[in-house]
């Protein structure tokens, strides 16, 4: 530095890459064809789902980094501005084993962009809370007794029996009312169904509480809603073995994380469960015949 400062002042001191084209440059034509995909295809995809696509569908493999700067140079991206700090929030340990709980809920969206005559439909999911699998996803009509009961009968059959179910207190899984709580008697259908089985249902206070299966719902806005337009999916049939057959595989090799036990707690289903299966998933009620 001080011999180029003798012999060229100031200006011996610029670096001498200074002004030219970077070594890792995109090529002229994979950055034209990139940007051209981007606003044809994936106009509002963010960077990684972009990156992912463009390497699954099109044989171009670049870091989200890179694809997220072009994203913003062509006004498809803004950059999230940086949270603010707040106070410090420990987060509840994970459960050890897969099957001690799972978390639960419904989530309605317009999932089909549109596709449908019905401007919001009901995704259904049950994340596990050791594992972060997403063991079932399934669209259905509503979040109501005869839905759930349909989507847990599909799923004790398949997996067995979860020690525990974490669930937010809407109606179908929880009475509100106030003579509930002074009546531990007082149950809904699913709460008595689960009482039969020997499941515990267990009820958040918010929705921070069950924070798993809310981020599982943020992040399947964002991806599953886009990977339905691009496989052109317009039914709910399609959709769901979409799900169970393409999507939840991949999002599940990608996101799922090892337990801090390897033991498997779901229990299976005795012969009797099995034979009355249909029945305690069955809307109940006790009369008096005279």
């Amino acid at each position: 530095l001080k011999k180029k400062a003798l012999l060229h002042g100031p200006k011996g001191l610029i670096h001498g890459n200074r002004g030219r084209p970077s070594n890792r440059l995109l090529p002229h034509k994979e950055r034209t064809m990139i940007l051209a995909l981007l606003h044809k295809r994936y106009p509002d995809f963010g960077p990684t789902l972009a990156s992912e696509k463009l390497s699954e569908n099109h044989g171009i493999v670049r870091d989200p980094k890179t694809i997220r700067s072009l994203q913003i140079a062509e006004g498809l991206w803004t950059p999230r501005s940086k949270k603010k700090t707040s106070p410090y929030h420990a987060w509840r340990k994970r459960k050890d084993a897969y099957g001690e709980m799972l978390q639960s809920d419904g989530s309605y969206d317009d999932w089909f962009e549109g596709r449908l005559n019905t401007t919001e439909q009901c995704l259904l999911a049950a994340i596990d809370d050791a594992t972060s699998l997403v063991v079932k996803a399934k669209f259905v009509a509503h979040e109501g007794v005869f839905p759930v009961m349909g989507f847990w009968k599909e799923y004790l059959l398949t997996h067995g029996k979860p020690r525990g179910i974490y669930l937010d207190k809407f109606s179908t899984y929880k009475v509100n009312h106030k003579v509930a709580s002074e009546n531990p008697d007082v149950k809904t259908q699913f709460q008595r169904a689960c009482q039969t089985l020997g499941i515990q249902p267990i009820f958040a206070n918010t929705p921070q509480a069950k924070g798993r299966i809310e981020r599982l719902f943020h992040t399947l806005q964002d991806r599953l809603i886009k990977e339905m337009r691009l496989a052109k999916i317009s039914t709910i049939d399609d959709a769901n073995t979409f799900l169970n057959e393409i999507f939840l595989p991949k999002f599940n090799a990608r996101f799922s994380v090892e337990p801090a036990s390897n033991t498997n707690l779901h229990r299976s289903l005795t012969i009797d469960e099995q034979q009355h299966l249909s029945s305690t998933f069955s809307r109940q009620t006790e009369r008096t015949v005279q």
